[in-house]
């Protein structure tokens, strides 16, 4: 009987974004500080199984194109020949082009679980190269943890003492491309060279990780909330919420989330918003 392994994908939020130039390569300098939520997909590996990908789940029918998963297997396939790969299914819960990395986060998780199948070949494998070659949000996503990322995804540090956040995700049920975004920005040319970000300090609470966030928010959502009105309506619901710390949008959008004082609080403001806007996929959650 196949081994069969399970990792969970975590929904990536963005709770800074800043852009600070487009590269000649059409790339975008970022710089982000990125937290994860305990709700995402679930990926599970069935070891040595046929190569391959299905999916299941709410969102599953909502997956444009060739999944990224596929191509997981296929650059594992081609950089590292003596892996044993296997079969992948995707339980899909995540919406789809939302901001919040589910697609990376699937990559990511069949990355790990790759991992886990083949312990004597570990270590011979660059992991993390094969992440960046999947996309910006691969690599942050296979490190699983709060993590500053810059660069184009590949260069981060992880973030110290980050505490529980409570939290509501919405999602206004609007796909929203990412290059549409990035397009409508129109960011200036990058800066040839530029100096590693700092750090930031532990975060003891959650006053002291607001008082961050204020300050350095995510420049892509004024562009995405004129492509897409719904994120302003989304921000002013969690914003109108009893205990609500702070409302923002993650990455290109359109999903948001609110910071709560409390997760019963982040819990009846998940409630409220969902009774007044079924249309919406809102969830309370706890970021670390």
């Amino acid at each position: 009987m196949s081994e069969i392994l399970t990792e969970a994908a975590r929904a990536k939020v963005n709770l800074t974004l800043r852009v600070l130039g487009r590269r000649s390569d059409g790339y975008h300098e970022l710089q982000s500080l990125v937290a994860f939520a305990d709700i995402g997909d679930e990926v599970t590996l069935r070891v040595g199984a046929p190569r391959g990908v299905t999916a299941s789940g709410p969102y599953a029918s909502a997956i444009d194109g060739e999944n990224i998963a596929v191509r997981a297997l296929r650059r594992l396939a081609e950089t590292a020949p003596a892996l044993v790969l296997g079969g992948v299914h995707i339980e899909k819960r995540l919406p789809v082009a939302a901001g919040i990395g589910g697609g990376s986060a699937d990559a990511a998780a069949v990355l790990r679980a790759v991992r886990r199948a083949n312990p004597g070949l570990a270590s011979e494998v660059d992991w993390l190269g094969a992440a960046a070659s999947l996309g910006a949000d691969v690599p942050v996503c296979l490190a699983n943890t709060a993590h500053l990322m810059w660069g184009i995804g590949r260069e981060m540090a992880p973030v110290p003492s980050l505490p529980p956040l409570p939290a509501v995700l919405v999602n206004p049920g609007v796909p929203l491309a990412t290059v549409a975004v990035f397009g409508g920005l129109g960011a200036p040319p990058a800066p040839e060279t530029m100096r590693p970000p700092d750090v930031p300090s532990p975060f003891p609470d959650m006053s002291s990780i607001a008082a961050y966030l204020r300050a350095s928010g995510n420049d892509l959502e004024p562009v995405a909330g004129g492509l897409c009105p719904a994120i302003g309506a989304v921000l002013a619901a969690l914003s109108a919420e009893h205990g609500a710390v702070l409302a923002r949008m993650s990455g290109s959008g359109a999903t948001c989330f609110g910071l709560f004082e409390t997760p019963a609080a982040a819990e009846a403001a998940s409630r409220r918003i969902s009774a007044l806007n079924p249309a919406w996929w809102t969830v309370a959650t706890t970021l670390s």
